[in-house]
């Protein structure tokens, strides 16, 4: 990899600082991080994340330099993509679909994967390249495969590692078939959010190589990270959840959006009616919960959404997504929660059995539950793959 001087600018030295002392940049990677900047690898016109106003602003090299820079070497994810390529102008589209993760959440993944000189990596999810650099760095380009399911992402991204001495092999396909001429490999990393892992990529992986992917289920958007390990035999790998991730959807499993009067034509009060003694304050766990992911394995085939509070209210929906069944409680400040259900599944008594099952089981966080593929399929569980997570709790 050709060796290139970058000006050290201070806030990527804080960045890199901040990262150290929070224990995601590891001692190994440092280098890489270094000499690998991410500002070498966005486009001129990108919208961060802006963690103050809690949404995608567009910022402009041309216009704003410093700007354009200062949201370069920040903790922020930047998407560089909306709409699958269909949006046009500065204003964000409606959906974004590429984009650059935040380096915090970048650093912790390659800390998951623990390469090793000599290793060959195949990545699932190109974006912008600067993952396929920073593998680069430590492996030479010639042990990297990137596969990007989007063609003109691919292209740019081939150009830009191309430009920047890191000429990596980009594929232009569909992720979830991996690259099986260059296998096996011995790290499989995907970038992109999966509702399920494909049996191809254990095939394609080494015995004892790692799997390190964002899971999660159609539940809600959140994800948590799977790091698993290839069997002896090949025929499975096994592991447990490092913490909560959000990514963008591998594209062949996105949820179209629920639409709400497709369950709900008219008033909840036409459903059937009930109370609960569980509290907001017991359900409504932060983005990031393990309690969330826990109910999000165990209230399947089902979409969440905790809607805003007004005037001391909030309605949490749940959606069937096998058949026009929906549930909504209603919390409110000091009253007992009411709640509605509609259709063949009681997607609120489902949800709060899942609820009590997590209290019995004392409360587990991301690291106590771990997930299984095989050629049947997946299977979650809590402690031991020989304790399967219920596939409806009180069932």
């Amino acid at each position: 990899m050709t060796p290139h001087a970058h000006q050290e600018r201070p806030g990527r030295t804080e960045l890199g600082r901040v990262l150290m002392s929070a224990g995601v940049l590891s001692p190994d990677w440092a280098p890489a991080f270094q000499a690998v900047p991410r500002s070498a690898f966005l486009p001129d016109l990108m919208w961060p994340f802006d963690m103050h106003t809690a949404r995608s602003i567009a910022v402009s090299r041309a216009d704003d330099p410093a700007g354009w820079l200062r949201y370069a070497d920040s903790d922020a994810p930047i998407v560089t993509q909306w709409d699958d390529g269909k949006h046009s102008g500065t204003e964000p589209g409606r959906v974004s679909t590429s984009s650059a993760s935040m380096p915090s959440v970048v650093f912790s993944m390659l800390r998951d994967l623990d390469v090793r000189v000599g290793h060959r990596v195949l990545e699932i999810g190109t974006g912008t390249g600067w993952n396929a650099a920073l593998l680069a760095h430590r492996l030479g380009a010639e042990n990297v495969v990137t596969v990007e399911v989007d063609e003109a992402v691919a292209a740019t991204a081939k150009a830009t590692l191309d430009r920047f001495g890191a000429p990596v092999r980009v594929v232009h396909g569909d992720g979830l078939e991996g690259c099986p001429d260059a296998a096996p490999y011995d790290r499989i990393l995907a970038t992109c959010g999966l509702r399920s892992i494909p049996f191809a990529w254990v095939r394609q992986c080494r015995p004892h190589g790692v799997i390190v992917a964002p899971w999660g289920t159609h539940y809600g958007n959140g994800d948590a990270v799977a790091r698993l390990i290839v069997a002896d035999d090949g025929h499975s790998a096994s592991g447990t959840f490092t913490g909560p991730v959000e990514f963008m959807k591998l594209r062949a499993q996105r949820l179209p959006p629920v639409v709400h009067t497709d369950y709900v034509p008219g008033s909840v009060v036409h459903a059937d009616e009930s109370s609960t003694t569980i509290t907001e304050a017991q359900f409504v766990a932060e983005r990031f919960s393990p309690q969330r992911f826990a109910l999000s394995l165990l209230v399947r085939d089902c979409r969440h959404v905790v809607a805003e509070k007004e005037d001391g209210a909030r309605p949490v929906w749940f959606y069937g997504l096998t058949d026009r069944s929906w549930a909504c409680v209603q919390f409110r400040d000091g009253a007992a929660a009411r709640v509605w259900q509609s259709g063949p599944r009681r997607l609120w008594d489902e949800a709060e059995a899942a609820y009590r099952w997590w209290e019995e089981e004392g409360h587990p966080g991301f690291d106590r539950f771990g997930l299984t593929v095989d050629r049947r399929g997946e299977r979650i569980w809590l402690d031991s793959p020989d304790n399967p997570v219920p596939a409806r709790a009180g069932r």
